[in-house]
């Protein structure tokens, strides 16, 4: 369905679990909803800056996300202000749920940054200790099987393949 018909609300909230637990939720403007890809655009929702050291996310950046229902990631194509672009920050997540206005998201705790250029494409140390401390090889395997994988293929499109392929 496209964001344009009658029946798709033109804002939805994006919620991200963590640990069961809502970890942001905000308000995104719905631009697509193909029925298996949900794209939504919103400014940067934390408070302040956060500065990753290879980027900063920063008031007046503005994401567009991708989010898919058959897919173990979201890819939010990071701008600031002025519209030039930063990268992309991927999340390793279960496959997106959009229902009554709500993008639902659980987030897995791994993590990917591809800047603009292409010369970086780093995997998140510190997200893959969480990833194991959070347990879920042992009480979801399957689920962690396929966070695992969708991290490699997302490494592997960053680093060598068509990766803005996956929003055309």
């Amino acid at each position: 369905m496209s964001a344009n018909s009658a029946d798709a609300p033109r804002t939805v909230e994006v919620v991200l679990v963590k640990s069961g637990r809502t970890k942001i939720r905000y308000p995104a403007e719905l631009l697509t909803d193909d029925g298996t890809r949900v794209t939504v655009r919103a400014p940067w929702a934390g408070e302040g800056v956060r500065d990753f050291g290879f980027v900063r996310f920063e008031p007046g950046d503005v994401f567009t996300e991708h989010y898919w229902r058959d897919r173990w990631y979201a890819v939010k194509e990071v701008r600031d202000a002025e519209g030039v672009r930063k990268g992309w920050y991927c999340d390793i997540t279960r496959p997106a749920t959009l229902s009554g206005g709500e993008l639902v998201v659980e987030d897995l705790d791994l993590d990917l940054w591809r800047s603009a250029d292409g010369t970086d494409v780093l995997r998140l140390d510190e997200d893959e200790d969480e990833f194991a401390a959070s347990g879920l090889a042992t009480t979801d395997p399957r689920a962690a099987s396929a966070a695992q994988n969708a991290l490699d293929t997302l490494e592997l499109l960053a680093r060598e393949g068509d990766f803005e392929a996956l929003f055309s």
